[in-house]
C-alpha cells in the first residue's frame, strides 16, 4: 500500500506540475499579441499622417509621383497624398515677387548710349497649368525664376530703347516724354514670353533709374540748349507778330476814329453853317439895308489888319459904308468920293491906333 500510495502521490505530482507549466504558457503568450497589435497601430497612424499634408495660403501643393507631377492643390487646408516615397508634396509660392535687371547700358534709335534700370514684378497664377509649367520650367526654385527673368529683361531692354529716341526718354517739355509708352512696349515683349516658358505672369514693368554718359549727356545738353534757343525765337517773333498786328490794328483803330471824327466836324459844321444862313437870311429878311451895312464892316474887320493901308474906291462895297453911313442917312457917293477915300485912310489908322 506504501509503494501504490508512493506512486499515486508521484503521478498526482507529475500531473499537477504538469498543469502548472501549461498555465505558465499561457500567460506568457498574453502580452506578444498586445504588443503586435500596438506596433500594427502605429504603423497604421503612422501611414495616415503621412499621407496627410497643409496647404497654407498664398501657396499652391503639387503633388509629384516618383518625381513627376500628378495634380496641383490650390485651396488651403489639409488634403491627403500617399506617403514617401511614392507622392511628394513641392509648395509653390503664388505671392507678387520683384526682379530688378540691374544698370544695362543700352543706345537709343538716335544713335546715342544711357544706361537704365528697369523693374518687373511677376507672379505664378493660381492656375493648375501655370503651376505645373512653372514647375517643370525651373523645379520650384524662385532664384533661378528670378535669374532668367533678369536675363530675358536685360535683353528686351535692349531692344525695346532701339524703338525710341533719347529726346522721347530725356526732355525739358513733359508733354515729350514717353516713359510710359517705354514701359508698356518693354511689357508686352517680356509678358508672352516668360508666361510661355515659365507660366509666369508680368503685373507691372517699370524704369527704376535713367541716367546718361558723359558723352550723351553733352549731347543732350547741347540738343535741349537749341530747342531752347528755337523756342525762344519762336516766342520772339510771335510776339513781334502779335505786336505788328496790336499796331496795325490801333492805327487802323485811329485812322477810323479820325475819318469818324472828321465826319463828324463837317456834318457839325455843315449845320453850324446851315443855321448861319438861316439866321443871316431871317436877319436880312428883317433889315435888308443894316444886314448888308454889318457884312461889310464884318468883311473889313476880317480884311483889314492894324498895319494895313489901302487905296480904294469908298464907292464900292463894302467900303461904300465907310462914306454913306447907314442907307437912310441919304449922303451921295458921288459928292465925296474924295473925301470918302480919306476918311477911309484916316479912320482905319484911327482905329488901327486905337
Amino acid at each position: 500500500m506504501s509503494l501504490f500510495h508512493l506512486h499515486t502521490d508521484g503521478h498526482g505530482h507529475h500531473q499537477h506540475h504538469h498543469h502548472d507549466h501549461g498555465n505558465g504558457r499561457a500567460g506568457r503568450g498574453g502580452p506578444f499579441y498586445v504588443r503586435v497589435l500596438l506596433a500594427a497601430l502605429c504603423v497604421v497612424i503612422a501611414f495616415v499622417v503621412a499621407s496627410f499634408i497643409s496647404v497654407r495660403a498664398g501657396e499652391a501643393s503639387v503633388i509629384t509621383r516618383f518625381g513627376q507631377p500628378v495634380r496641383v492643390l490650390l485651396e488651403p487646408g489639409l488634403a491627403w497624398r500617399l506617403p514617401a516615397p511614392i507622392e511628394a508634396a513641392v509648395p509653390v509660392d503664388l505671392r507678387l515677387h520683384t526682379t530688378s535687371s540691374g544698370l544695362q547700358d543700352v543706345g537709343t534709335r538716335d544713335g546715342l548710349r544711357i544706361i537704365v534700370q528697369a523693374y518687373v514684378a511677376w507672379k505664378v497664377a493660381a492656375d493648375p497649368n501655370d503651376v505645373r509649367r512653372f514647375v517643370r520650367a525651373v523645379g520650384n526654385r524662385p532664384d533661378e525664376a528670378a535669374q532668367q527673368i533678369r536675363s530675358l529683361l536685360g535683353s528686351s531692354l535692349q531692344t525695346t530703347s532701339a524703338g525710341f529716341e533719347l529726346a522721347s526718354l530725356v526732355n525739358t517739355d513733359p508733354s515729350r516724354v514717353r516713359i510710359s509708352a517705354f514701359e508698356d512696349a518693354l511689357r508686352s515683349q517680356i509678358d508672352a514670353q516668360l508666361y510661355s516658358a515659365y507660366g509666369v505672369h508680368v503685373v507691372q514693368v517699370g524704369l527704376e533709374r535713367l541716367t546718361l554718359p558723359a558723352v550723351t549727356l553733352a549731347a543732350t545738353v547741347s540738343r535741349m540748349s537749341a530747342e531752347r534757343e528755337t523756342v525762344a525765337a519762336q516766342r520772339t517773333a510771335d510776339g513781334n507778330r502779335e505786336a505788328a498786328q496790336i499796331r496795325s490794328d490801333a492805327d487802323r483803330d485811329a485812322r477810323l476814329a479820325v475819318a469818324d471824327a472828321n465826319v463828324k466836324a463837317a456834318q457839325i459844321e455843315a449845320q453850324s453853317r446851315r443855321d448861319a444862313a438861316a439866321i443871316y437870311g431871317n436877319t436880312y429878311a428883317g433889315n435888308p439895308r443894316l444886314y448888308t451895312m454889318l457884312r461889310s464892316l464884318d468883311t473889313l474887320d476880317s480884311v483889314v489888319s492894324a498895319n494895313t493901308n489901302l487905296i480904294l474906291r469908298t464907292d464900292a462895297a463894302p467900303f461904300q459904308a465907310l462914306v454913306q453911313g447907314p442907307a437912310d442917312l441919304g449922303t451921295e457917293p458921288s459928292r465925296q468920293a474924295g473925301a470918302g477915300a480919306v476918311s477911309a485912310s484916316a479912320s482905319k489908322k484911327s482905329r488901327a491906333a486905337r
